[in-house]
């Protein structure tokens, strides 16, 4: 009896604990200031996420959770890669605007 309530109690108090670092990532995507400092908190929410689901993935005893989470891993990883290299061409783009004002003045 002792094990599943100290199980109950660890679930519990990880799933708060994930979920108070996910509202504080959503801050941070939110104020930013950086499109640099949104990508990273948007990372770490997936992050989190993909942890909260481990944590569901034991509470309920149910091994489809953690396919779930490998899963949603995997497209937020590309998800990522694919902002921070959005972000990059980006920046590309604005110096070469710089640089052709620059020479034009």
């Amino acid at each position: 009896m002792l094990p599943e309530t100290i199980l109950a109690h660890s679930v519990a108090i990880t799933s708060v604990m994930l979920l108070s670092g996910m509202v504080l990532a959503f801050i941070r995507l939110l104020k930013g200031p950086d499109a640099a400092d949104r990508i990273v908190a948007l990372d770490l929410i997936s992050v989190l996420i993909v942890a909260l689901l481990a944590v569901f993935a034991i509470a309920a005893d149910e091994t489809s959770f953690l396919d779930v989470a490998i899963a949603y891993a995997l497209v937020a990883f590309l998800g990522t890669v694919a902002l921070a290299r959005f972000r990059m061409r980006i920046g590309e783009l604005q110096r070469k605007q710089q640089k052709t004002d620059g020479e034009g003045s």
